[in-house]
């Protein structure tokens, strides 16, 4: 009895074992990448340091930058969301210090590195998308306060450089932890000059 099975591909099933293999792949991925780089990555190692057979990693990635690229993007999803609690100044702290903690990580610093195109070129997709994600998350989040009264109308790419620009200076010093008062500030600040510089109806 196929239960018609029969009409659909003979695809993978999502909540199966090949999606566990898949996990492990990605994860071992991002680990190799933290401590090799994106450039030192070897496609090689990554069925061994996941415990999985080669054919695994092929199958699913036959192209070592969709493996990559795939990673990148698993591992930076929750550096890429705003929550909306209803409170902008308390939603756009949380973010900085999601953000400070994801860049704190060996992986973070991989990435941070990695923006510099021209010397990683495999990762340039990624760090696109990445971005990307974070810039529409943060587009979204600001047109919500916007439209609820709580900011008066801003570019939000602006808005988004001015807060993360101090994280990732903080951070990449190295010279200290980047804490919530450090992101209670750093919000404050740039809030306080966009309501007071913002164009009276």
């Amino acid at each position: 009895m196929t239960n018609g099975t029969a009409d659909r591909p003979p695809a993978r099933r999502p909540g199966g074992r090949n999606a566990r293999v898949r996990a492990q792949i990605l994860d071992a991925t991002v680990e190799l990448v933290a401590r090799d780089g994106i450039a030192g990555f070897r496609y090689e190692e990554v069925a061994e340091f996941a415990g999985v057979h080669k054919t695994s990693v092929y199958r699913n990635w036959p192209d070592r930058e969709e493996l990559v690229v795939e990673a990148l993007l698993r591992y930076a999803e929750d550096l890429a969301s705003v929550a909306d609690t209803g409170d902008i100044h308390r939603d756009l702290v949380d973010f900085l210090l999601a953000l400070a903690g994801g860049l704190e990580t060996p992986f973070g610093r991989t990435l941070e590195q990695a923006i510099q195109p021209a010397r990683h070129s495999s990762s340039v997709q990624a760090l696109t998308r990445i971005l990307d994600q974070r810039v529409a998350a943060m587009q979204r989040r600001v047109d919500t306060a916007v439209d609820r009264g709580e900011l008066p109308p801003v570019d939000s790419s602006f808005l988004g450089e001015m807060i993360s620009g101090p994280v990732h200076l903080i951070v990449n010093r190295g010279m200290r932890p980047f804490t919530r008062t450090d992101a209670e500030r750093i919000v404050g600040v740039v809030l306080a000059g966009l309501r007071a510089t913002a164009p009276h109806a």
